[in-house]
């Protein structure tokens, strides 16, 4: 997989890519505006199975006294287990982050929110879904714009742990 930044825009998400000398290729498409999923628009929009395309999501854990915001990366196809994300992260419980707070933490728009380059990092989870395929496609930190890079990647450049995050098939 050769890297193709040229293909699309310029992101935090692909600049940490090419700094980390990471292999991947980017894949936009035109986004609609009014499409009610993100990531079902994606797979359907670059014809890839919908298995491979992973949505990022910000969620609120809470431990200790406090709370810190948490990144779940899950395949577009199933939603996220609110206890095992918290379980992933060691907390009690989590919660979905407010979405102003993840596009604050993040410098991402939702709906483009990429688990690579964000302006402060969070403690990262990857469903171990991802670990089935080759390469996987994430947001590449605009809405219309994915990239394509190995599961493996994905989880060293963002020091992920890897855990069951989806909910029952």
């Amino acid at each position: 997989m050769a890297k193709k930044a040229k293909d699309g825009p310029g992101t935090p998400a692909t600049k940490a890519l090419d700094a980390a000398g990471v292999p991947y290729t980017a894949r936009a498409y035109s986004h609609d505006p009014a499409a009610s999923s993100y990531g079902a628009e994606a797979a359907e929009a670059l014809g890839v199975d919908p298995g491979r395309v992973f949505k990022t999501l910000m969620v609120e854990v809470a431990a200790g006294g406090g709370s810190t915001l948490c990144v779940a990366v899950v395949p577009v196809t199933g939603s996220l287990d609110l206890k095992a994300a918290a379980a992933a992260f060691g907390a009690k419980k989590a919660a979905m982050a407010d979405p102003a707070a993840a596009e604050r933490r993040t410098g991402y728009v939702r709906g483009g929110i990429s688990p690579l380059g964000q302006r402060q990092s969070s403690p990262t989870a990857v469903d171990d879904s991802a670990l089935a395929h080759a390469t996987v496609l994430v947001s590449g930190g605009r809405r219309g714009f994915d990239v394509e890079l190995s599961p493996a990647d994905l989880v060293r450049l963002t020091g992920a742990v890897v855990a069951r995050l989806r909910t029952a098939d």
